[in-house]
């Protein structure tokens, strides 16, 4: 362990609180406790321990640093800049907070700066996107080193405090760390005793060491402001091989340089800004607002020499390894990490979405099955040709049914003795899992799917939101999908899921209405990168359509909405419909004459990108007598049928009886599409 120059690095430390200071007073807005009271980490992980490179920021094997608290953002701006990434300049700092800027409130990782890993804010998130991070880390080291070349050895930190800790999310990812006995994680503790409202102590009184210990975690208490104390405990978690991953409990103070405020609830936000002249001038800085020594810059400077050094040795490694593997580095080629790291290409990668169709069989014509069934039907071929898409799921596989490989033998679930397991048994943690997978995307190697019953999308709402808003390509397989459920009743019957779902930006739900729907919605999920995808499947068994052919269903759900059915005759009404109830409109149409188009729309977000003409072609303008049909509240499909036209759905919570007798009794059916459409005024 090399000795730490803490001369230059207190100084770093002064120099990064004066950041701080100067930032949130400029914006008028922010949070200086976090940032001042973890000076000395920031201090000591990016002076020292930190293996990264900022001229080469999307290094494959580089540790990845996660700000959980991300309120504290200035903490992570301060030391970007001090640390030499070139999208992270002294004017960037100045712009903190300001429209624009690459210093948003909280990181984002579609606004970032090279060296912001992942968009947080929402308390705990950071925790569990740090853990898939450093599952997808234990994962890589399985599929791609070999004893000759050690390709992948990188470490996560993941900086969080009270709040972090507090949150569900958060408690779930760590018990399931621990399980998973995810040693090269550690979650740096700032126990600065101060939340937001009040003293810590007003609302947790839990041994938190004792706690991590009893779920399977090393754990370290330190001085958070001793320097030497920082270095041996990270330095002691990252060598520590233990099968454990590891927490340091740093105690803090909040809001450290600002005596007004420091140690209180007081700290927490931009109250102690306005102290921050005199605060600066104790600290001993200039008057020059955001100044940075030479002293400091000439540390980084030569400390980013010693990391492009250390990236130019890992490049001749790898190099090497290509040589020697060249089916594994065939493999990883496909990644985005791949992409950004070695091709320098700024594109993620775009799969070839004609041979992800060819090597899905069509479905038997005589088909009557489950959409969840087709789904695990057409994800085992997908797997084949694609070898870093992963599978998960909340407990149910035997329901999801996406399983990659024998789900009878699940012989390929990840694990502790199964490093290279396609398949994350995440228990019944929904929340942590979509969190997680998050994590993992980020990362960039794999490419992560997730499951469980649709229902439960609320548990995962805060990172789908997430996942949206970063453009991480995740795929969410959510099945029992409507009030087909059946008898477990409205606890289980999503009415209000998909719509709910549907007005998040950046969000593709696709609700596929037969089998060959379903090879679409996956083919479409799996071809889209910049963004999450989430695929509503069934309980219940449907019917093939197979009066259309294959080819229309499924590259029709790649356009979002496509026709189905076309008039015979001049057209005068308009049947719409996704999923499960598009058999109900095809029924109807039969019965409502000649003139009738029935259009399915599995994915309203991938129609509304369409072009104009397009969209013209399957909605034209011209026919205003439209009828949409859904089992869910139907407020979602007011944009498409008009103020003219009429949606059928579900007003209400369902009901505890068979599926069939649910759906028909909730007006589900050809005869209450027919009564609807013959209601509308003739045009």
């Amino acid at each position: 362990m090399r000795p730490l120059d803490k001369n230059v690095l207190s100084q770093a430390a002064t120099v990064a609180r004066g950041l701080a200071i100067d930032a949130v007073h400029a914006s008028q807005s922010g949070h200086l406790g976090l940032p001042l009271g973890c000076a000395e980490i920031g201090a000591v992980l990016y002076g020292a321990l930190l293996r990264h490179s900022p001229e080469h920021p999307a290094w494959m094997n580089r540790d990845r640093f996660v700000l959980s608290a991300g309120h504290g953002s200035m903490f992570l701006y301060a030391w970007l800049h001090l640390a030499g990434y070139p999208d992270m300049t002294l004017e960037e700092v100045k712009r903190f907070r300001q429209l624009g800027s690459h210093t948003p409130g909280h990181p984002e990782l579609t606004h970032a700066p090279s060296g912001v890993e992942t968009t947080t804010g929402p308390l705990g998130q950071g925790i569990a996107n740090a853990v898939g991070m450093a599952l997808a880390a234990k994962m890589a080291e399985a599929r791609f080193n070999t004893p000759e070349h050690r390709i992948f050895d990188h470490h996560v930190v993941c900086l969080a405090g009270d709040g972090c800790l507090q949150e569900g999310v958060a408690l779930e990812a760590v018990e399931f760390a621990g399980h998973q006995q995810l040693d090269n994680l550690t979650l740096i503790y700032d126990a600065n005793a101060v939340t937001l409202d009040a003293m810590a102590k007003v609302t947790q009184s839990a041994d938190t060491a004792k706690h991590f210990e009893a779920i399977g975690w090393d754990v370290q208490t330190i001085d958070g402001h001793d320097m030497d104390q920082v270095q041996m405990a990270v330095t002691r978690a990252r060598k520590a091989g233990s099968g454990k991953p590891q927490l340091i409990i740093a105690k803090t103070l909040i809001g450290k340089g600002i005596p007004e405020v420091e140690g209180t609830a007081k700290a927490h936000g931009e109250g102690g800004a306005k102290f921050g002249d005199a605060a600066r001038k104790a600290m001993g800085l200039p008057a020059e607002h955001f100044y940075v020594s030479p002293e400091v810059r000439q540390f980084f400077d030569a400390r980013k020499k010693e990391l492009a050094a250390e990236h130019a040795a890992w490049l001749k490694t790898f190099e090497a390894w290509k040589k020697a593997n060249p089916t594994l580095a065939e493999q990883l080629a496909v990644s985005r990490a791949y992409a950004h790291t070695v091709a320098k290409d700024t594109d993620k990668r775009t799969p070839d979405t004609k041979a992800l169709f060819d090597v899905i069989p069509p479905f038997a014509a005589d088909s009557k099955i489950a959409t969840r069934k087709a789904g695990q039907d057409v994800l085992q071929p997908l797997a084949k040709a694609d070898p870093l898409l992963i599978g998960g799921s909340a407990d149910l596989y035997g329901s999801t049914l996406n399983y990659i490989g024998d789900l009878k033998a699940r012989d390929d679930d990840f694990s502790p003795a199964n490093r290279t397991g396609r398949n994350i048994p995440f228990g019944i943690r929904e929340h942590a899992m979509c969190s997680v997978m998050n994590g993992i995307a980020a990362h960039g190697i794999f490419r992560p799917s997730g499951a469980t019953f649709l229902v439960f999308a609320d548990y995962c709402r805060p990172p789908i939101r997430l996942a949206a808003l970063s453009h991480l390509p995740v795929l969410y397989v959510f099945t029992h999908d409507s009030v087909g459920v059946g008898e477990d009743g409205p606890t289980h019957q999503p009415v209000e899921t998909v719509p709910g779902l549907r007005v998040i930006p950046n969000l593709d739900v696709i609700r596929p209405a037969d089998p060959e729907e379903t090879a679409g919605a996956f083919v479409a999920g799996l071809e889209r990168t910049d963004g999450p995808t989430l695929l509503a499947l069934t309980r219940q068994a449907v019917p093939l359509l197979d009066e259309v052919p294959v080819q229309t269903r499924r590259e029709g759900v790649l356009k979002g909405g496509y026709i189905l059915k076309k008039e015979t005759a001049p057209l005068e009404l308009i049947l719409l419909s996704a999923g499960s109830e598009v058999q109900h409109a095809l029924a109807a149409a039969k019965q409502l004459g000649a003139g009738t188009r029935v259009v399915s729309m599995p994915c309203f977000e991938r129609f509304d990108r369409q072009p104009a003409a397009y969209q013209e072609s399957v909605l034209p303008r011209s026919c205003r007598r439209r009828v949409s049909i859904e089992a869910s509240v139907p407020s979602s499909w007011a944009k498409y049928v008009g103020l003219d036209g009429a949606t059928i759905g579900i007003d209400r919570f369902g009901l505890s009886a068979p599926g069939a007798t649910v759906m028909k009794e909730l007006g589900m059916t050809a005869e209450h599409v027919v009564q609807v459409a013959k209601s509308l005024p003739k045009s």
